[in-house]
């Protein structure tokens, strides 16, 4: 099978050429564009799913042998969860290779974090069916790179600290506002305010609510914990 152009550069920028170019096809093929002779990522994201989980509990594994599991879960859960594999994929530009139907196209599907984390778990999957998992293992360190290692900062989720926050001085729970969305349908941006009782609040402006309301939570409680 030939690839395309945008799919061979793809594999420059991952650093694996496929023996069996058919896996990349499939890994960057999202359910929108699939047909009887065409499959979808599917399979392969809950095959990459597992391989980069079981890496990643590796790494920080290795990476600190004194953490406790109650350390770790946190910072495999940052390492594993769907935004992470966003990042990436936006890191080595994995959306302008994917295979999207037209309505997808349309509404803005390469730079969707859920299509995009899709397809990352299935280009791992799929690197790790062409070349076993040693390569795969190797890929993921790479492209992931100091995530591994910083990982402990960015582990806590900032809305359940935030809250941990306002309860442990008998504050009621934070509210989140929405102040503006702007942009296309296909492209929203959200600017979300988080609020305590007291009166404290910040705002965040990202893509999907969650990012923003996570975002708004983060520089609020950076702020308390420093004042």
């Amino acid at each position: 099978m030939k690839l395309s152009a945008e799919l061979k550069a793809l594999e420059q920028r991952l650093g694996h050429q496929f023996g069996a170019p058919e896996l990349l096809v499939r890994a960057v093929t999202h359910s929108s564009m699939s047909s009887a002779t065409r499959s979808d990522n599917q399979r392969l994201e809950f095959l990459g799913d597992r391989v980069l989980g079981l890496v990643m509990a590796e790494a920080i594994l290795d990476h600190d042998k004194v953490a406790t599991e109650g350390q770790l879960a946190p910072r495999f859960n940052a390492l594993v969860r769907k935004e992470a594999c966003a990042d990436v994929a936006r890191d080595i530009d994995l959306g302008a290779a994917l295979k999207l139907g037209r309505s997808e196209m349309l509404s803005g599907g390469r730079r969707k974090q859920a299509l995009l984390g899709d397809a990352m778990e299935a280009v791992i999957a799929a690197v790790y069916r062409d070349a076993g998992f040693d390569v795969a293992r190797d890929l993921i360190l790479r492209l992931w790179g100091k995530r591994v290692t910083t990982v402990e900062d960015d582990a806590r989720d900032p809305k359940t600290s935030l809250q941990e926050w306002a309860q442990a001085r008998g504050f009621q729970p934070p509210k989140y506002e929405l102040v503006k969305r702007s942009g296309p349908d296909h492209a929203p941006v959200f600017t979300i305010a988080a609020r305590l009782e007291n009166g404290e609040a910040e705002e965040a402006t990202a893509g999907s609510k969650r990012q923003a309301e996570q975002a708004a939570a983060k520089t609020l409680l950076t702020r308390l914990e420093s004042a």
